[in-house]
């Protein structure tokens, strides 16, 4: 594994951190920016990506032939966590969730006439979209064989749908949703994914869950289906095939996660030194306080730790394997990673850290959902056990070339 970059994905990184540093900081420096569940408001987010896509840094992560440039996994690393060092950075360039997930699995999975329909205005920034899987108790969370959200076929060929979502982030926002239903009770085979556009009728939004905050684009909203109808033409992946529409979506996206919260915990490591080279207490700087190097020092080491885990799965997606222990271990780690760096940038920054002076507390709040989204860390470890299980002392086995 050589994870030195290639000159056109540094291009790219180099860009992306210029126009980060020159358009996106000032403007989330600008609280007169932001809406009122302290995202980038829209107004200001247009122009943003109006400039974005004028210097060529739109959707990178897709395939040129969908309006991307096809960086791959490991290019899609390197610039993601140079777009997250500000908190508003990855959609601006069209390059956070849950779009980005959604365009890359219709981008892999969909037909000519769904690419067209529902991929390209996602692409373009015409539309949001949103992933409806999550159900209340006794529904599916983690395991998706748990949910109960059916899919009816109707004489005509139809889809007609009954049940309930809940957490499903931006689908305020969102005009085109996926949604995974049980069609069938085979084990593996019993779920599939829709497509479906917000003007349909036959389902609702029945509140914006309020959450600890700060919110994606659309919020985190519970939707009720009574009698939505789905065309066969819109199914996607096959019927019976939605658990692999959701394997096909969420290791990328899990891994897509963790490349943007390395940014995130650089930007408090930045914000952390800054003020420890310059505030003094009891005659002396924080930086040169023992306890405040060890504190840095540690965390840098853990991000360090991230970047690696995060670029061999990235690595193992771009050899066509499924990556899934090196995804998981990516994700528990980075996720915790996350949360420590902004704990200890309050903690060095004090009163401040803790204020709204600064991103940190804004960054503190998002990463605690960091060790919930797209899996509990307990159950990444559940699975990480399972391979240990099965594969023994081949778990810790380096990857070869084949002969």
């Amino acid at each position: 594994m050589d994870f030195t970059l290639s000159p056109r994905i540094e291009e790219y990184r180099a860009r992306i951190a210029a126009f980060v540093e020159s358009e996106i900081l000032p403007v989330e420096a600008d609280r007169s920016t932001w809406d009122e569940h302290e995202n980038i408001g829209s107004e200001a987010l247009a122009a943003l990506r109006a400039k974005a896509k004028a210097a060529g840094l739109w959707c990178l992560q897709l395939k040129p032939e969908t309006g991307g440039q096809g960086l791959g996994k490991v290019g899609m690393a390197a610039c993601y966590t140079e777009m997250n060092r500000s908190i508003f950075g990855p959609v601006v360039f069209n390059s956070a969730a849950p779009d980005d997930g959604n365009m890359m699995v219709l981008e892999a999975l969909g037909t000519p006439d769904q690419k067209a329909r529902w991929l390209e205005p996602i692409v373009s920034g015409k539309v949001r979209s949103a992933f409806a899987m999550t159900e209340p108790h006794p529904g599916g969370g983690s395991d998706p064989s748990m949910i109960r959200t059916r899919a009816e076929r109707q004489p005509d060929g139809s889809w007609r749908i009954t049940g309930r979502k809940w957490y499903i982030t931006g689908a305020e926002d969102a005009a085109h949703f996926i949604l995974i239903a049980r069609t069938s009770d085979d084990p593996r085979y019993g779920l599939t994914a829709f497509l479906f556009h917000r003007d349909q009728p036959g389902w609702e939004i029945v509140r914006r869950i309020p959450i600890m905050g700060p919110e994606e684009h659309g919020g985190h909203c519970e939707l009720a289906f009574d009698g939505l109808t789905i065309k066969p033409e819109d199914v996607l992946g096959g019927e019976g095939k939605g658990l692999k529409v959701t394997q096909v979506r969420l290791g990328p996206a899990r891994l897509t996660h963790c490349m943007r919260w390395l940014g995130l915990a650089g930007r408090c490591v930045e914000i952390a030194q800054e003020y420890a080279a310059v505030r003094e207490g009891f005659g002396i700087r924080l930086a040169d306080r023992e306890s405040v190097q060890l504190m840095l020092g540690g965390l840098a080491m853990d991000i360090e730790i991230g970047r690696l885990l995060v670029m061999r799965a990235a690595w193992e997606l771009d050899q066509g394997r499924f990556a899934r222990k090196e995804v998981s271990m990516a994700k528990v780690h980075v996720a915790n990673t996350l949360h420590r760096a902004a704990d200890i940038g309050i903690q060095i920054n004090g009163a401040r850290g803790y204020s709204k002076d600064t991103v940190l507390e804004w960054i503190y709040r998002y990463a605690r959902q960091a060790r919930l989204v797209d899996g509990a860390d307990e159950v990444h470890r559940m699975v990480l056990n399972r391979h240990l299980e099965s594969e023994g002392r081949g778990f810790f086995a380096w990857p070869t070339a084949e002969a």
